[in-house]
């Protein structure tokens, strides 16, 4: 999983990608392909 201040150019890379905010944090999540995920901060 990737860490990143802004997710805004990851979200870009596939075109499954959700961004989903869970506990505070927001997340990149894909369920096709999964090294695409990421989280902010």
């Amino acid at each position: 999983m990737k860490i990143r201040n802004s997710l805004r150019a990851l979200m870009g890379r596939h075109r499954d990608n959700k961004l989903v905010r869970r506990r505070g944090r927001y997340y990149i999540i894909n369920k096709v392909n999964k090294r695409f995920k990421a989280r902010q901060g």
